[in-house]
């Protein structure tokens, strides 16, 4: 019998990888793909997640929610990443929902909706932020499939960091070398982060896609998984 699409958040659920012992410095970790982003970055590797999201199944809530619950003692935390998960409405409702398995849950983000991240975070929804940095600010547009430009990264990145200096545990940041980024751009990258932190820098992978998806996107990100029960 059909699997009836999933109601509201759950509709925006189209990944579920069920064991990464590397998304989550340190953690084993199941992850949780959202579609939908504010993005068009040229190399994203999850091109259909962020932009045609319907293109892929929605995966039935059940098949998480029994997963977590028969190996919640098995796993270190969730990580809920995209496609960019601070797009989605009501994401808080689906977060909730997740804390009921008494696991640590990481959001990858962009940094580009620092408001949201705000209200996660004050909320206790989301213990930790992996926040990418796309590189330097006049980059941004160009890496960014001009999607965002030099002012308001700065911007929306600099609330970002203000958040990361009162909560020094709840975030870390990243970013893809991709090409056009040189190690100048790394190292001014670099300058913009609080005083303590250290930018990981994270190897590019082309990302194989179809021609009608030859759209731009960044962060380097493992193929989607299928749900394994």
């Amino acid at each position: 019998m059909a699997m009836n699409k999933p109601a509201g958040v759950w509709n925006y659920v189209r990944g579920f990888e069920n064991l990464s012992l590397c998304d989550w410095p340190g953690r084993a970790t199941c992850i949780i793909f959202l579609g939908g982003c504010n993005l068009h970055c040229p190399t994203c590797h999850n091109f259909e997640l962020a932009w045609d999201m319907t293109s892929l199944p929605a995966i039935d809530p059940v098949h998480i929610k029994s997963y977590l619950r028969d190996r919640a003692g098995w796993l270190d935390g969730v990580t809920v990443t995209g496609g960019e998960p601070t797009t989605v409405a009501s994401v808080g409702e689906l977060l909730w929902e997740l804390k009921k398995y008494n696991l640590p849950i990481k959001m990858d983000t962009n940094g580009m909706r620092p408001e949201v991240v705000q209200d996660l975070l004050h909320s206790k929804l989301v213990d930790t932020f992996a926040v990418d940095v796309k590189g330097p600010w006049a980059k941004y547009p160009s890496l960014t499939g001009h999607a965002v430009s030099e002012i308001a990264a700065q911007a929306n990145m600099q609330r970002i960091f203000e958040m990361a200096k009162t909560t020094t545990d709840s975030f870390y940041f990243r970013c893809t070398q991709v090409p056009g980024l040189t190690e100048a751009d790394l190292d001014v990258a670099r300058g913009y982060l609080p005083q303590g932190y250290e930018l990981t820098i994270q190897k590019f992978v082309p990302p194989r896609r179809k021609q009608e998806h030859a759209k731009p996107n960044h962060e380097e990100r493992r193929p989607v998984g299928d749900v394994v029960i």
